[in-house]
């Protein structure tokens, strides 16, 4: 990949608090990819950050402020510096 298409990191970078299980406030996010009640797939300045649980839902999404709030019941956290294909997620839950 060339370098002037890599992204750049902005000042404020990224950050996210987990409380008890049941609450995550993440700074630097781009965009939300995916969102249902089980997952939520958010594009953050360090890679895709995917939330894994039960009953989640975003309390609060502000994109020119790059915050995110989830609640729920938080299960799990990965990053991967892929990015997310929706349809292929969906038709792949259809043929399961």
């Amino acid at each position: 990949m060339p370098i002037e298409e890599k992204k750049q990191i902005s000042k404020n970078g990224h950050n996210f608090l987990l409380e008890n299980r049941e609450k995550m406030s993440i700074s630097g996010v781009i965009d939300v990819d995916i969102f249902n009640p089980d997952m939520i797939v958010a594009q953050t300045e360090m890679g895709m950050l995917t939330v894994k649980g039960s009953d989640l839902h975003i309390n609060k999404l502000n994109l020119e402020a790059s915050e995110l709030i989830i609640e729920g019941e938080i299960e799990s956290c990965a990053y991967s510096d892929k990015s997310v294909n929706v349809g292929s997620n969906l038709l792949s839950k259809i043929f399961k």
